[in-house]
């Protein structure tokens, strides 16, 4: 009886427990849709109330004593900042100094999912002088230096990105809470655009963080996610989207924050903590920028100034300097062509693939080929674009490499805390492996990556037309091949494209979509979307053998290669294009992508395009010689866990039986490899494989790297004048021979006196 009294109360108790517990949780819930809601309406009365100012700020108070100052511009679908709002956020902050009322502030942004994207980089390209961009700098200052002045406390409650001129908004206020959400990112990306932080963000950055911390943030643009914001000490806390609000009114209610000394190790005492230990981090950081950029780009010395300044000097030094080089950056011709790359890739974003023609949902795609580039593909397709995808093989060895090749990335991310074992396994899952084509009959796409076969890539078009879906999409990634000869025997012609990409394809941003002449729309428009959605940068091209960007990177590579023929050294090659601005030179680059594969590419585009795509005879000995690149660890360097540093094979000179003279200056060579790509990017204008100068650009500057701070062969080629390129293609083809000889359509361009981009 008393066993069963004492059940009883036990169950009781349980009962009660649980239906406690069951109240908090409730309670929290109401608690964090309350705040949902508190947070909606704050921003709908914002709204109301721009609507009617058509400012971008308003101020909304609260019961509790605080207000909320909401940034939302009419019109845009994310916050930039802009010239005129000096004047209304002055406004705003004379009408909270007024008020005794308002307590503290939070500062929230009135966008679904972000907070505040940066500046407004139109209003730079209407600065007439450097004085007038120095102007903008010094406004964008004294606004945030009031913003961090005021008596209460302002905290910046930030949900998604928070970059530029947004995050330097936020370091002024007093704390900073962010979402736990992926869609947060923090960063200060402007020597992106050869710009440097010009509203404190080179002097509040390094208070916040460290000068090591800060100066890679700012040297190289990274973004920080919210967790490693929190641990750089960039923002005071992180938290769920659905109570960020209430953490932001809780941390204003409870007064101006008082400024807390950076927790800083041993190493960074050693190093940040005095005067010679500073210098040291100054000077290596000067070190590795110039190793990287080889001193084309002014930016990131001038960042390294500036927060030198702010930490030797003043802080008000600091900032002087900071508008000051500001200024001058604004006006330079690299930032200028890097802008120029900015607003052309925004543009492209918003286009179609062809106008009006609105594209099919992918829901499930296929990739043929388990190489290195059908891993790359799988790997974009189901990390990027969110799409299940199925690889074919011949073999269990290619599905097992495509897999590893995707866990392998994704393990970096888990190892560096970027993303939970759990995500990482759930992405992983979504790519599966077939040896036929089980599995492959509802599939939207299929990518073929395999060798370049024109005979095994119309099999699979057949293969593809049988075992899939009438609507499925046929997408080569073929190099070279035609896509209208890929598709000479297909059954549904209209659903075959080429989806050109580029090594490696987790890294690289473009994607060539080449559509032959019976390409339906749809499936343009279907593909270019895709190729989106992988995170891609895609150009439309027109079908014609190398398409575009191999078409201008052959005669780049074969005048290399005549180069080294004539006696100058692989080294002393690579160093001059490099020096010009380009990754890596043609000889590595060789290496890298394969000599085999040049040597494959070379007799297709001289068949279809003519002799001055002839490759020299004399690189047949090096396939003979079994040199085909990195892959074989054999080519023009040395490869090996014994070579510590990279170092030319020597007995390359031997087996092409050339001696290195080097009788060449680096700008002639770097010259001579240039303008072939010029005078052949002109003619695939002319032939319309390209539809505008501006994709031309992006192509050469996303698929080969031609030097971003020049804008692209298109805007170089204005930059030198058509004159002056056509008059030195005349000169060397009297030396060496008519594949220097200019085409007709730049021939044209300089007699009329035009530009490219007119």
């Amino acid at each position: 009886m008393t066993e069963m009294t004492d059940m009883a109360e036990k169950n009781e108790a349980t009962e009660q427990a649980e239906m406690t517990d069951k109240t908090e949780k409730n309670s929290e819930q109401v608690n964090e849709a309350k705040t949902e809601t508190k947070a909606e309406e704050t921003v709908e009365a914002a709204a109301e109330a721009a609507d009617s100012s058509q400012s971008a700020f308003t101020l909304v108070r609260q019961e509790n004593g605080l207000a909320h100052l909401v940034m939302d511009v009419v019109g845009d679908t994310m916050n930039t900042l802009k010239s005129e709002f000096g004047e209304q956020v002055a406004e705003v902050l004379k009408e909270i100094k007024g008020d005794s009322s308002i307590k503290g502030i939070v500062l929230v942004s009135g966008k679904k999912d972000s907070f505040v994207a940066g500046a407004d980089i139109n209003m730079l390209n209407a600065c007439q002088t450097a004085e007038e961009a120095t102007a903008l700098s010094r406004q964008g200052q004294m606004l945030f230096d009031q913003l961090e002045k005021m008596d209460i406390p302002v905290i910046a409650a930030i949900h998604g990105p928070c970059l530029g001129g947004g995050l330097e908004l936020a370091m002024a206020c007093h704390a900073r809470v962010c979402t736990d959400s992926p869609k947060t990112a923090l960063g200060l990306p402007e020597v992106q655009l050869g710009l440097l932080p010009g509203s404190g963000g080179t002097q509040r950055l390094p208070k916040l963080v460290g000068i090591q911390k800060a100066l890679d943030m700012m040297l190289t643009g990274k973004q920080l996610r919210a967790k490693q914001a929190l641990k750089a000490g960039l923002v005071n806390d992180v938290v769920p989207q659905s109570i960020l609000i209430r953490t932001a009114e809780e941390m204003a209610l409870a007064g101006k924050p008082k400024a807390k000394p950076r927790k800083m190790s041993t190493m960074d005492k050693l190093l940040e903590g005095n005067s010679f230990g500073r210098n040291i981090v100054f000077k290596q950081a000067a070190k590795t920028v110039m190793a990287k950029t080889k001193g084309k780009y002014p930016a990131p010395l001038k960042i390294i100034d500036c927060v030198k300044t702010g930490c030797e000097q003043s802080p008000a030094q600091g900032y002087q300097v900071e508008a000051n080089h500001f200024g001058e950056l604004v006006k330079t011709p690299e930032s200028a062509q890097l802008r120029n790359i900015f607003f052309a890739t925004t543009d492209m974003k918003k286009e179609q693939g062809v106008a009006g023609v609105e594209p099919e949902k992918i829901a499930k795609a296929g990739v043929l080929g388990g190489g290195l580039m059908g891993g790359g593909i799988a790997f974009v397709t189901a990390t990027k674009a969110k799409v299940p995808v199925r690889i074919k093989d011949i073999g269990h060895k290619g599905i097992n490499h495509a897999l590893k090749y995707g866990y392998d990335l994704l393990n970096k991310k888990v190892k560096r805390r970027f993303m939970m074992h759990s995500e990482m396994q759930k992405q992983m899952s979504s790519i599966t492996g077939t040896l036929d084509y089980t599995g492959f009959k509802d599939l939207d796409i299929v990518v073929e990556a395999v060798f370049e076969d024109l005979s095994l890539k119309q099999k699979m078009v057949a293969d593809v037309e049988e075992f899939c879906k009438p609507t499925t999409i046929f997408a080569s990634n073929t190099s070279s091949l035609p896509i209208g000869q890929i598709a000479a025997k297909a059954a549904r012609p209209e659903n075959v494209i080429g989806l050109h990409y580029f090594s490696p394809v987790d890294k690289m941003p473009l994607a060539e979509i080449i559509a032959h002449e019976t390409t339906s729309d749809q499936t343009i428009s279907t593909t270019v979307a895709f190729a989106k959605k992988q995170g891609k940068t895609p150009i439309v091209v027109k079908d014609k053998a190398g398409f575009y960007v191999n078409r201008i990177l052959a005669p780049y590579m074969n005048e290399a290669a005549n180069l080294l023929l004539e006696g100058e050294s692989v080294d002393k090659l690579d160093k001059a294009l490099v020096n010009f601005g380009f990754p890596v030179g043609p000889m590595q680059l060789l290496d890298e992508v394969g000599i085999d594969i040049g040597a494959k590419i070379g007799p297709i585009l001289q068949a279809e395009l003519g002799d001055r795509f002839s490759t020299p005879p004399a690189f047949d000995k090096l396939i003979a010689d079994g040199r085909l690149g990195k892959k074989a660890s054999k080519g023009f360097y040395l490869y090996g866990k014994k070579v510590k540093k990279k170092q030319v094979d020597e007995s390359i000179y031997k087996v092409l039986g050339i001696t290195p003279q080097g009788r060449l200056s680096d700008d002639e060579i770097s010259q001579r490899c240039v303008y072939m790509m010029l005078n052949e990017a002109v003619r695939c204008l002319d032939e319309g494989i390209v539809r505008n100068a501006r994709d031309g650009d992006i192509g050469a500057i996303f698929g080969i790297g031609f030097p971003p701070f020049l804008g692209g062969p298109f805007r170089y080629l204005d930059q030198v004048g058509a004159t002056n390129v056509v008059n030195q293609l005349n000169r060397w083809a009297a030396q060496h021979g008519d594949r220097f000889k200019p085409c007709d359509a730049l021939v044209k361009m300089a007699e009329e006196g035009r530009t490219c981009y007119e």
